[in-house]
């Protein structure tokens, strides 16, 4: 998992120029919905706006097909990490959703606070526990996932 600053982004070979330029565009004012940032479609965002949840609302999910990008162009979230080894699956992959969810174990695991100017890369073998509400007081949040396929 990579945590960092937005204007970092092109430090990332995962991250080519035309992804990490649309990256550096967004605003608060960027309409949701499905963006594609390639010609094949197969590089895209999505972009949302939700109210975060309580933690024992979340799900620890894993994709195998695609990288996630994920960052905030309003609000702050919590995001809990852990690499899949050794954790139960309580949902089965989906291919046609590139996703599968674990029961939450119960060692420690890894948290970031995603905020306006910072980004999450994360890759398939670390599951991760988005929508978290920060403090674990619920508020809005319009946020960005940009699915790079591996």
């Amino acid at each position: 998992m990579i945590f960092d600053d937005i204007k970092n982004i092109k430090n990332y070979a995962e991250v080519d120029e035309k992804i990490a330029d649309f990256i550096l565009k967004l605003t608060a004012g960027q309409e949701c919905g499905k963006v594609f940032l390639s010609d094949d479609r197969l590089v895209y965002a999505n972009v949302e706006e939700y109210t975060t949840k309580t933690i024992e609302n979340c799900k620890l999910e894993a994709h195998k097909k695609y990288i996630d990008i994920q960052l905030l162009l309003e609000g702050v979230e919590e995001l809990d990490y852990i690499n899949v080894e050794g954790l139960t699956v309580k949902e089965a992959y989906t291919p046609e959703r590139d996703i599968m969810f674990f029961e939450i174990p119960e060692k420690v695991l890894n948290r970031i606070i995603l905020e306006t100017g910072k980004f999450a890369l994360l890759y398939p073998h670390e599951a991760h526990q988005p929508q978290m509400a920060y403090k674990n007081m619920p508020s809005k949040v319009k946020k960005v996932v940009v699915k790079i396929p591996i």
